[in-house]
């Protein structure tokens, strides 16, 4: 058996049988285009956390029970004529108009809102009597001082006022979040002024950026990706079809991947839009290392049809290895909770092994319609990618063992940071930089309420028809605890009307005075069971949510109140994102002990896959003595981005070694195996690594940080495994001494 397990025969099976791989190529192909013309990205970061753990059960029981109130948009009305009259009935109007908007099952704003005035009766808490600016101002300051839940509405200062609108989950499911967004943003144009000024935020708008950004992400990717790659080509083979040869397969793959990956999930996700990306460049590395060993064959003399079999027979089975080893890498993403990450995680698996498939298929194919069309080339490789070849010989030569010793100092000293490194947690970072609706959510956080809540679930042993004293003093105490850690005015609940009820009102006509949608902020609808809202910054990380929440509970356990439960999305993602982090740092170390006994086991030698270890280590260590210093730390796409730049690292290590155990087999010394291996495979290692950092580096450019962070990240790793791959390995075999001294391999001729 091969270092490829067998794998290469699919692309002999091509050579032998090539009208039948191409029908089926081309079938597949056609179906794998018709999913991609269905191209959608699900928006929803809902999706990352389901099936995350008891965080995820206990959210979803909380809009079970109280209905869901995440998917809330919030105006934003800025005036600095709030206070006149005219100003002020002009908005009156729009919270009418937003009440009868076809997307609004219900709204909440100061004009919405109603009080008790006398048995059965209720005004509007807005006055509608009011004539001048002075009269404004009293009532609204009135409505801010004595009225919890208008101090969550209107600005300090009367510079402006919240309305939220609770959309219909009919209408929104009948036709999405944009035509939602579209219609309101139609409907608040009517109204804005040179003194008026309306902005739209909230989960739905959150959701609408994110998606743009994405599917701009997207074509980028594919269009500069192909464009680098191409460039790259043209730049190692200094031909135009010769480029050209090498991009037809890396793009063939891309759609294959998309199409698939349509097919499986029915849509991408922000995580999952940069698999097609990046397999695109992995597949780039694959095409091009194939092809310089074809051209390497054919310049030498051989007939292009055998050098084609050959190189089939010679480079495949290294190809399926690396195929595997990234695929395992990308699999160790899915221990980690959560649909989002498992979707990942199993759409690179399958993108690596339709990577390979497009390797020994479609790009045989190619290249034979290539000779039959005449294609003919005895260029040799730029010397932009040999130079730098006799350098590094050089190097190893003059110091093997210090450069080996050094290496193993540098990993054992990096080991620091890799244990001191903390999981870190932002939910701004998943939004678009520069984003207008989470500065909009900024801006509320400072004036009111806030557009982050965190809801406390309170069990109650009466009914919303005889709500006792000692329920109401339940709430009560819960409201203060809440209040001592969010703030005052941070918080509201049924306890927020206690003004009204110490003027003569009951509860039942107080809470008959709201919609029944502000009611379910306070009350389930069987009535066992309170809720209280409260208002944490849309910039808290999840480190200052969590210590938050930890207090919270701890003061609710002194209190004896253990049934209590504290859920929402921010706390969600806070707990359930800390958890994945900590899990795909273990799932990076198993990626890695994973990928040196896969190699141990191809190349049957424990010592090759002891070697291979350090060399695709350090990039991984450097790269998070990075993140250490610089105080970015562990986030949930640098431990992704780790785990898949080292499965990506570890591809050229099995190039370089597949190369040298050949040499050795023919006889070759350590150091000329080794030598022989840099002036064949070094200017390939080269030329693959220039794709895949060009197309990574594309995804710094992503208006998204986290797809941002993940290119630079990966950028940083492959140029640390280059370094790693030319001098470090080299170093290690040749200063090994006695340990690979009378080595040799005892694999047979089809070990290549």
């Amino acid at each position: 058996m091969s270092i490829g397990f067998g794998l290469e025969r699919l692309g002999l099976v091509t050579l032998r049988y090539p009208r039948l791989v191409a029908l089926l190529v081309f079938v597949f192909t056609a179906l794998c285009g018709y999913q991609a013309s269905r191209f959608s990205i699900d928006g929803d970061l809902l999706r990352l956390y389901r099936g995350s753990g008891a965080e995820f059960d206990r959210y979803m029981e909380l809009g079970e029970t109280f209905g869901t109130f995440e998917n809330d948009v919030y105006l934003l009305v800025s005036s600095p004529d709030l206070t006149d009259p005219a100003v002020l009935e002009d908005l009156r109007f729009l919270a009418f108009e937003l009440e009868l908007e076809p997307f609004a099952a219900g709204t909440l704003s100061p004009f919405s809102l109603r009080k008790p005035v006398e048995q059965g009766v209720t005004l509007p808490a807005v006055p509608e009597d009011l004539d001048t600016a002075d009269e404004v101002d009293t009532a609204l300051s009135v409505l801010r001082q004595t009225d919890p839940l208008m101090r969550n509405l209107i600005m300090e200062g009367n510079s402006g006022l919240v309305m939220i609108m609770f959309p219909d989950p009919e209408m929104v499911r009948a036709h999405g979040d944009t035509a939602m967004i579209a219609s309101l943003r139609a409907l608040v144009s009517t109204y804005q002024a040179p003194n008026i000024r309306i902005e739209l935020t909230g989960p739905p708008v959150w959701k609408g950026e994110l998606l743009r950004a994405a599917l701009n992400d997207q074509l980028m990717f594919m269009g500069i990706g192909v464009l680098l790659g191409f460039l790259t080509a043209l730049l190692a083979f200094r031909t135009f079809w010769g480029a050209l040869l090498a991009t037809l397969a890396p793009a063939i793959t891309a759609l294959w991947v998309t199409g698939c990956i349509i097919l499986i999930f029915g849509a991408f996700t922000f995580l999952t839009n940069i698999i097609s990306a990046l397999v695109l460049v992995i597949a780039f590395a694959e095409s091009m290392y194939f092809c310089f060993y074809w051209l390497r064959l054919w310049q030498a003399g051989a007939d292009p049809k055998e050098a084609l079999s050959e190189t089939v027979k010679k480079v495949s089975p290294a190809c399926a290895l690396t195929a595997i080893t990234t695929i395992v890498a990308f699999l160790t993403l899915a221990l980690a909770p959560g649909q989002g990450l498992q979707e990942f995680a199993i759409s690179g698996a399958i993108g690596m092994a339709i990577a390979f498939v497009a390797l020994v298929t479609f790009l045989p194919l190619s290249l034979l319609v290539a000779l039959w069309f005449g294609y003919s080339t005895r260029r040799a490789p730029s010397v932009a990618l040999t130079a730098p070849i006799p350098l590094v010989r050089r190097l190893v030569r003059a110091a093997p063992r210090r450069i080996a010793i050094l290496s193993l100092i540098a990993a054992a000293m990096l080991l620091v940071p890799h244990v001191l490194l903390e999981p870190r947690f932002s939910f701004q970072d998943y939004l678009p930089r520069g984003s207008d609706s989470l500065q909009t959510s900024q801006r509320i956080d400072t004036g009111v309420g806030g557009v982050a809540p965190v809801y406390i679930r309170i069990p109650l042993s009466g009914g919303i028809e005889e709500m006792s004293d000692d329920d109401f003093a339940l709430v009560e105490l819960v409201h203060g605890l809440a209040e001592e850690h969010f703030g005052r005015g941070k918080v509201i609940s049924a306890a927020s009307f206690r003004h009204y009820s110490e003027s003569g009102f009951s509860r039942q006509q107080i809470l008959g005075s709201v919609s029944p949608f502000l009611q379910r902020r306070f009350l389930s609808e069987d009535g066992t069971e309170a809720m209280i809202t409260a208002f944490s910054p849309t910039s808290q990380d999840a480190s200052q949510t969590q210590s938050v929440i930890e207090a919270v509970r701890a003061d609710l356990a002194r209190a004896g109140l253990t049934d209590v439960e504290i859920s929402g999305f921010r706390v969600l993602t806070a707990y359930a994102t800390i958890s994945m982090i900590s899990t795909l740092q273990l799932s990076l170390g198993l990626a890695v002990l994973a990928s040196v006994l896969l190699i141990g086991i191809a190349f049957r030698s424990w010592k090759i896959a002891l070697v291979s270890l350090i060399p695709n280590a350090l990039p991984i260590l450097i790269t998070e003595a990075i993140l250490y210093s610089s105080g970015i730390q562990l986030q949930l796409t640098t431990v992704i981005s780790l785990t898949v730049a080292f499965g990506i690292a570890v591809d050229d290590t099995i190039h370089f070694l597949a190369h040298y155990v050949r040499a050795r087999e023919r006889g070759a010394s350590v150091a000329d195996a080794v030598d022989s291996t840099l002036d064949r495979v070094g200017p390939a290692l080269i030329a693959t690594t220039l794709i895949l950092i060009a197309g990574c580096a594309v995804l710094m450019i992503s208006a998204l940080p986290q797809v941002a962070l993940f290119g630079m990240l990966t950028v940083i790793s492959l140029l640390a495994a280059l370094i790693g791959d030319l001098v470090v390995l080299p170093a290690l075999l040749i200063g090994g001494g006695r340990l690979y001294k009378r080595w040799s391999d005892r694999t047979n001729e089809a070990t290549a």
